[in-house]
């Protein structure tokens, strides 16, 4: 996995330091490698001329040689200062500092009811963004085996962006193209969830555990362009995809990064991703307990919970409608291919989704979700 990560480098100085755009940087990463040159200290005490045999443009060369110049007198040992080490932390989730073990192990979902019945008895209070996120997380242990959960969390938090931006712009809460549409992203390989294309970002070099060779079932990147990301004979086997990130189109456009077609990046456009803490942090707030419907209440009020209460119910509702998505699921999946399993998601989404008011009177509203109705639409027999 070494060459993975030099390669990773490689393309980070090409695309930041040296302002190459990324489609350019990432077709001429595999001939510098070729000629010796991975790391801008190699490239640093190569010739123009050398340079130019790889980067025709002779602007373009001396804009790379000058930029692994600056990149070696600012760092001798080819080593990201501390401060480009705190960004790649925050924006990796930790990544960079954090064992790959340690990081997973740190996202672990709570655990709730693990008996059908009282599965099928609980009721709670939600609106469907979460909702949404939850069956996409349970759904990629399925149709994405091959990712670990830092990956699902950040994928999942992107299908659920991408369609509460179309549900706005339907509602007239929001205008115009999304980043999307307006070519943010263009080059990046996409994985579809649940019916939504998402622009991902490998994480190459990244190994959290053993994970097996061969399987068939993950859902396989797609490539808007005719040539790949990455240099296949760099990487690992194709059995073993990569671990991914989904990118924030919206937040690169907002940026300005470097990922729109034409466009050049600058030195500290690090690209946004939708991280697996913010999307774990958001499922833990959001199950509530649907209140009681006891038609003859206590005379005397019951105590109001404390918020450590309160946070622990939440986490075992979580909890809870984590395992029933997993037994539905697990019923459709010896069955189902990723790809219909994918499609079959949104509508049982749809099925069991709370009911809110039509229109923007009903953004963001809250409702009962029967965890029984997602019991009810496993596989028979």
């Amino acid at each position: 996995m070494a060459a993975a990560g030099a390669l990773q480098a490689l393309l980070r100085f090409l695309s930041q330091d040296a302002r190459v755009p990324l489609a350019a940087a990432i077709e001429k990463s595999k001939h510098l490698q070729q000629a010796g040159l991975v790391s801008p200290l190699d490239i640093s005490k190569s010739s123009l001329e050398s340079l130019k045999s790889i980067f025709p443009d002779e602007k373009v060369a001396k804009q790379v040689l000058s930029a692994a110049k600056r990149v070696v007198k600012r760092h001798p040992a080819d080593s990201p200062s501390s401060s480009a080490k705190k960004r790649k932390a925050s924006l990796m989730g930790d990544e960079s500092t954090t064992s790959p073990a340690a990081l997973e192990a740190s996202l672990a979902l709570p655990e709730g009811a693990t008996d059908e019945e009282d599965i099928t008895n609980t009721v709670l209070l939600t609106n469907r963004a979460p909702l949404l996120l939850a069956f996409a997380v349970a759904l990629l242990k399925y149709t994405m085996p091959d990712q670990p959960l830092s990956s699902r969390l950040s994928l999942a938090q992107a299908a659920v962006s991408v369609n509460s931006r179309s549900k706005a712009v339907s509602l007239g809460l929001e205008h115009g193209k999304s980043a999307e549409e307006e070519g943010w992203g263009q080059g990046q390989p996409t994985v579809k969830i649940m019916g939504r294309e998402i622009r991902v970002l490998k994480r190459w070099g990244y190994e959290w555990v053993e994970r097996p060779i061969g399987s068939a079932k993950h859902v396989k990147l797609e490539h808007v362009e005719d040539t790949p990301i990455i240099p296949q004979a760099e990487v690992a086997q194709e059995s073993v995809p990569p671990a991914l990130w989904a990118l924030d189109l919206e937040a690169l456009k907002k940026g300005k990064g470097s990922l729109k077609a034409g466009m050049q990046s600058g030195a500290n456009s690090d690209l946004p991703i939708y991280t697996a803490q913010s999307a774990r942090a958001y499922l833990l707030k959001s199950f509530n307990s649907a209140p009681a419907t006891d038609p003859t209440p206590s005379v005397s009020p019951k105590k109001k919970p404390n918020s450590s209460t309160k946070v622990a119910e939440k986490e075992r509702n979580l909890g809870s409608l984590l395992c029933a998505l997993e037994l539905l699921f697990e019923s459709w999946a010896t069955v189902l291919d990723a790809q219909e399993l994918d499609k079959r998601a949104w509508s049982w989404y749809v099925r069991v989704r709370p009911d809110v008011e039509h229109g923007v009177a009903g953004w963001g509203g809250k409702g009962n979700v029967k965890l029984g109705d997602i019991l009810a639409l496993r596989r028979k027999g």
